[in-house]
This record gives structure tokens, C-alpha cells and sequence, in this order.
């Protein structure tokens, strides 16, 4: 049934645009250009800064150009997602930085644990374009390339049976980890085991007991309802990844360049919109988890779980291909305050 709904939407989309395209591989002033965006779950506000992103770019184009979306995961993981967009199955999709380090290890850097001090840190690196341009074309003979990022707040672990004080709270607990290399080295340093799985499955892993609890930022509580079962909230702040949204590279080819020029400028807009949304959000979620499901948070002395995850530190300082990226988002701490 998924595989039939998947291809119904994909002919159906794909159907829209050679209507408008009429065979030809870069727009004329007047033809109307259909572009498909399909993303995952997500919480409200990266929701509206998608919805924002599709506005401004019809408004930047005079109309010529559309976005018609494809939410909550109705093509797929966000690995299929990434997989479309490189096919040119859709145009667009935003996923979680850790996703991409499947096709590009230019992107493990994000899941480094502590990489950044601040979300002032966090910032300074993500809007400085000597780093994030290196990151987001190095998929680009892959087809796709990043256009913009989404703030995606802090990570830290929720449990279900009871809060993260220590290293000794996570010794040999089963934590859920995106299906990331980096990601699943931290949590092994951690003292815990990790497993590797999407986020659809996590809440009923958590209610069984499958998993002793994940680690993401606050929307799973209460939008994705892990709150109910996982009650424990601790903020360790592990990491910050981003949201990545990436673009299928021939876009480019079946634009004009001033409609291109207004795809890259509505992107921007929209993470402006996003960061501006974020973090009042952030509350509101935590608040409404803590009403309706009880969730506690308690923050902790994290020294002991900076220590533990040198090794990665390490790891990315030494490595000849990262080590230039790695030092380089670690000398902008001091500009950041």
C-alpha cells in the first residue's frame, strides 16, 4: 500500500512539472514551474518555516514558480527522502545533518559531542559561508547540494526510568541514536549501547521496554509523544545538529537564473523566519509536556560526559581530511562571546 501511494504521488507530481516544463531544460519567463518539497515529521515551526520557504519563493518570482509539498513522510524515511532528492524524484527535502553522513562524511562534524560551546557558537558556524558551502556542495556529484540550514535547538537523553545525573545513569541502558557512525561512537563512550533506528519507531520501542530511552531536542516530547513514557528529561546538551534542507542539483538547470537567484534568497529567508520561531516554541513544547505527561527536566554538571567524549575530539582533530574543518569551527568559540 505505502510503495502504491509513494509512486501515485510521484507521477502525479513528476506529472505537474511536464506540463510546465514542456521538454525543456531551463524556464522561460512565463511558464509556470511546479517544484516538489517532501519532508519527515517535524515540529511546528520548522513545519511553517518550510510553508514560509514555499511563499517566498512564488512571491520572489512573480507566480512563476511553486512549491507543492509532500509532508509527514508520505514518501518515505528521511534517508529515502535524501535518496529522492539525488534522483530528482522530488526537488526538495530537509532532514537532520546526521542523515547525510551516509553520503557525505563532511557532515559527521555536526554529531561531534560538545563541537560547539554556546548556541551563539553554533550560530557563528552556521552562518559563516566558508564553512557551510564546503559542507553543503560536497554532495554535489551525488545530485544534490544544501541550500540553508534549520536550527534544531540541543540534544540531550530523556528516559523512562528515571533522570540522567551522572555517567552512572547511562552505564549499559539501550539508547535509541539516529543512524549515525558519530552518533553511535559518542553514546558507546558514554558508557551506554547504542541502537540505531528511525524515528518512527522509537515511541513503541520505548513503551516496551525494547529501549531504556533516546536523546533529541524537546518536540519529541509532547509532538511526537515520547513524553508519555519517557518522563525524564536531562539536559546534557550533547549536541547541536542542524537541519539540513538539500536541493536536487539539476534545479538549477530548469530555472532562469533570477528565479534560481530567488530560491537560494527564500531559503535564507526561511531560516531567518525559523531561528526568529524556534526558540518560543522550545517553551511552549516543554511547558505543554510537563502539564499533559508530567515530564521532568533537571540540568546537570556536564564535565564528566566532556571528558568521556574527547576520543572523538581526537579523532576529528587528527584526521587529515577533517582536521582544517574541525579546527576551524573550533577557533570561532572566542568570536561567538
Amino acid at each position: 500500500m505505502k510503495k502504491q501511494l509513494l509512486s501515485g504521488l510521484l507521477l502525479s507530481a513528476m506529472g505537474l512539472v511536464v506540463l510546465s516544463g514542456c521538454g525543456t531544460t531551463e524556464a522561460s519567463s512565463e511558464e509556470q514551474i511546479v517544484l516538489r518539497y517532501a519532508y519527515a515529521s517535524n515540529s511546528q515551526p520548522v513545519i511553517d518555516s518550510m510553508v514560509e520557504f514555499g511563499r517566498l519563493v512564488e512571491e520572489k518570482t512573480d507566480g512563476q514558480v511553486t512549491v507543492e509539498y509532500f509532508p509527514d513522510g508520505q514518501l518515505g524515511s528521511e534517508t529515502e527522502l535524501i535518496e529522492l532528492t539525488q534522483t530528482g524524484g522530488i526537488d526538495f527535502t530537509k532532514v537532520s545533518g546526521s542523515a547525510l553522513e551516509g553520503f557525505s562524511k563532511d557532515y559527521s562534524i555536526f554529531s561531534v559531542p560538545y563541537l560547539f560551546d554556546s548556541e551563539e557558537h553554533f550560530f557563528e558556524v552556521m552562518e559563516n559561508k566558508a564553512i557551510t558551502d564546503e559542507i553543503y556542495n560536497s554532495t554535489e556529484e551525488l545530485g544534490f547540494v544544501g541550500i540553508t540550514y534549520y536550527d534544531s535547538g540541543q540534544r540531550s537523553f530523556y528516559m523512562t526510568d528515571g533522570p540522567v545525573n551522572s555517567l552512572a545513569d547511562l552505564k549499559g541502558k539501550k539508547i535509541r541514536v539516529m543512524q549515525s557512525e558519530t552518533a553511535i561512537k559518542m553514546v558507546e563512550l558514554l558508557g551506554a549501547s547504542p541502537v540505531p533506528m528511525g524515528s518512527s519507531e522509537v515511541y513503541t520501542s520505548l513503551q516496551s521496554n525494547l529501549i531504556n530511552g533516546a536523546e533529541n531536542n524537546e518536540f519529541v516530547l509532547y509532538t511526537a509523544g515520547h513524553g508519555g513514557v519517557a518522563k525524564y528529561y536531562s539536559y546534557d546538551e550533547h549536541t547541536r545538529v542542524p537541519d539540513i534542507v538539500i536541493m536536487n542539483s539539476e534545479v538549477k538547470e530548469r530555472l532562469t537564473d533570477e528565479q534560481y537567484e530567488a530560491v537560494l534568497a527564500a531559503a535564507k529567508e526561511s531560516t531567518e523566519f525559523e531561528k526568529a520561531v524556534f526558540k518560543d516554541a522550545v517553551e511552549e513544547e516543554k511547558a505543554i509536556a510537563e502539564k499533559e505527561y508530567g515530564v521532568v527536566y533537571n540540568d546537570l554538571d556536564t564535565t564528566e560526559f566532556l571528558a568521556a567524549v574527547q576520543p572523538l575530539h581526537e579523532q576529528f582533530k587528527n584526521d587529515e581530511n577533517y582536521s582544517e574543518l574541525y579546527q576551524e569551527i573550533r577557533s570561532l568559540v572566542g568570536e561567538s562571546e
